[in-house]
Parts: structure tokens; C-alpha cells; sequence
């Protein structure tokens, strides 16, 4: 019989109080380049387990203490061995002691005295079915990664990496009936770039671009965890606080403002203000609104506000 090369080296665990049985199964699965590792008894097996995360196990069932149908339980019971084959091997030929092993778990059995032909073909027909489980288990945590990846691509904003304006609207919609629930303050900050179309034109899309990613990672580095950054479109940007008041939410804005102002843009110089600004507006619940429209068009009101009043600053007040 040809060596199993399904699984390079595959770990079995033989369970024998009895050493001259364990020497004669060490000898039999040497033959085919198997790894052998023993425990004499159901509470080193346990133990054996955890360390080595056996590829298969072959069980003996009449042991001292506790026999293998009680311990055959106990390891399907376990993290580790639960998906492991076992094979009991015994000196009982009754169907109901069968009948009791598959009740615990077992595998597959096989009779002493054994033929070792017989053992090495049950072992490697257990070892194959064990390597189908285990690609398929590695199957589907890719098919989970990559259903993960599509949904954070669906809410995600291509080009800045934010999330992207369905996602904020969800967001924001939740955000709200919580802060309704709990009777929590919430802001919202929107803001847009100022002159971005005049840098367009004369430097082009790429560096326009690029304009945009930098903004978000400055965003992204400058706000907490529970706080949410998205493009809104274009060269605007939103960026949800919850449990935020409206004066801790100027501060916020305020920040983002000055970081924005202070970061070296290429050709910045060529701007009509001589620099990369943005305009900003803030709304807050439930003073400045109590829906998702409100708050919005409260924020986006304030933010053309603050572009009237000369670019490159922050309104959070007046009429919405």
C-alpha cells in the first residue's frame, strides 16, 4: 500500500494503556509516513489533543478509569477534536457495543487482533475524508472574507476610501432615532473644498484626486472610533458625532478645518486664496433638526453660509 499523500504527514493519535499495543500501531503507521503520537489513557488524550490537533485518532476502548466510549465523548465534545475521525479500536464484536461507540462519536471501528492492511486502508479512507472537511471549512472562510469584502465595498466610497453616501444615510438615520431613545446629543459636519473646481481645471482630475484622499485620511486620523466619515458626493464630506453637543462639535469642526488649512498640497499656491480650504457647516439634534432631511439641509445651509461669508471657516449657527 502506497503512502497517503493527500495530507503531507498527517498527526494521529493512538489512545492504548497498553505499550505493546501502542509500539505495534506506532510500527504499522510508520510504514506510511504518518506522525504518531501516544496517550495512555482518556485524560492524556484530552490533553494530547490540544497540543497536537491530531489529524485522526485511533481510540482503544477497554482502558482503566475511563473508558474509550466516555473519552471518544469528551473529545467530540472539544474545540479541537470535534471534526477529528476516530477510530475505536476494541476486542468487542457485539452490536451493541458498536451501536454505544457510534453513539459517542465514533468514526469507524476496527477488531483486535487487527490485520495491519485492514488498519492502514480504514486510516487513510478516515484521513481522506478529514482533509475534504478540512479544505472545505478553509473554503468557506474565504467564501465569509470575500462576502465581507463585497459588503464593505457596497458602502464604501471608491476613490477616498470613506463610506460612501448610502452607507452615511443608514448611519445617520440610526444615529438618530438612538439619540431620540436615549434623549443624547448628535452633530452632524459637512464640508466642502473650497475653489475645487478651479484646481480641476488647471492641475487635473488625477491631482484633484489626490486632493480628495489626503482630506479623508486627515478626517479619518482626527475623529474618534464611534464616529463616521463619508463622502457625500463630489467634493463635499460629512462626518457624523455621535453623543457630540454643539459646541464640542464646533470644536471638531473646527479642527478638521485647521488640519485641512495647515496640510501642503501640491500646487496649492495656484489657488484663488493661495491655499487648499474647505467651508464647513454643522447642524446638531435636536436643535437644528430631528430628521435626516433636517439635519442635512440644516448643515449644508450653514456650510453655503460660510462660503458667503468669505471661504475657510465654520458656522454653526442661524437659520436653517
Amino acid at each position: 500500500m502506497k503512502p497517503d499523500n493527500s495530507n503531507h504527514h498527517p498527526k494521529i493519535l493512538v489512545v492504548d494503556d497498553i505499550p505493546v499495543n501502542l509500539q505495534l500501531l506506532q510500527a504499522y503507521l510508520a510504514t506510511q509516513n504518518y506522525r504518531t503520537f501516544i496517550a495512555r489513557n482518556g485524560v492524556e488524550a484530552l490533553k494530547q489533543v490540544e497540543v497536537v490537533e491530531p489529524d485522526l485518532i485511533l481510540l482503544d476502548v477497554m482502558m482503566p478509569k475511563m473508558n474509550g466510549f466516555e473519552t471518544c465523548k469528551l473529545l467530540k465534545k472539544s474545540e479541537k477534536a470535534r471534526f477529528t475521525p476516530i477510530i475505536m479500536v476494541t476486542a468487542l464484536n457485539e452490536i451493541e457495543s458498536k451501536i454505544q461507540g457510534i453513539e459517542a462519536g465514533a468514526d469507524d471501528f476496527i477488531s483486535k487482533p487487527f490485520n495491519k492492511l485492514e488498519l492502514l486502508a480504514r486510516v487513510k479512507s478516515l484521513l481522506r475524508v478529514k482533509s475534504l472537511h478540512d479544505q472545505l471549512q478553509e473554503k468557506i472562510v474565504q467564501l465569509e472574507n470575500a462576502k465581507e469584502r463585497l459588503r464593505e465595498l457596497a458602502v464604501t466610497d471608491g476613490l477616498t476610501g470613506l463610506k460612501n453616501y448610502r452607507h452615511f444615510k443608514d448611519v445617520l438615520s440610526l444615529e438618530i432615532k438612538r439619540a431620540e431613545r436615549h434623549k443624547s446629543p448628535l452633530s452632524l459636519i459637512m464640508f466642502d473644498i473650497d475653489f475645487f473646481k478651479n484646481y480641476n481645471d488647471r492641475h487635473g482630475h488625477l491631482a484633484g484626486d489626490r486632493v480628495l484622499q489626503d482630506i479623508a485620511i486627515l478626517v479619518t486620523k482626527n475623529i474618534r472610533k464611534i464616529d463616521l466619515a463619508a463622502r457625500y458626493g463630489g467634493e463635499e464630506f460629512a462626518v457624523i458625532l455621535p453623543s457630540t453637543n454643539t459646541k464640542n462639535s464646533r470644536i471638531v469642526a473646527e479642527k478638521i478645518r485647521k488640519l485641512v488649512e495647515d496640510y501642503h498640497f501640491p500646487f496649492q499656491e495656484s489657488q484663488p486664496n493661495g491655499n487648499i480650504t474647505i467651508s464647513v457647516g454643522v447642524s446638531s439634534y435636536p436643535s437644528s433638526g430631528k430628521t435626516f432631511e433636517e439635519l442635512v439641509s440644516c448643515a449644508d445651509k450653514r456650510l453655503y453660509a460660510a462660503k458667503a461669508k468669505g471661504k475657510n471657516i465654520v458656522v454653526d449657527e442661524g437659520e436653517c
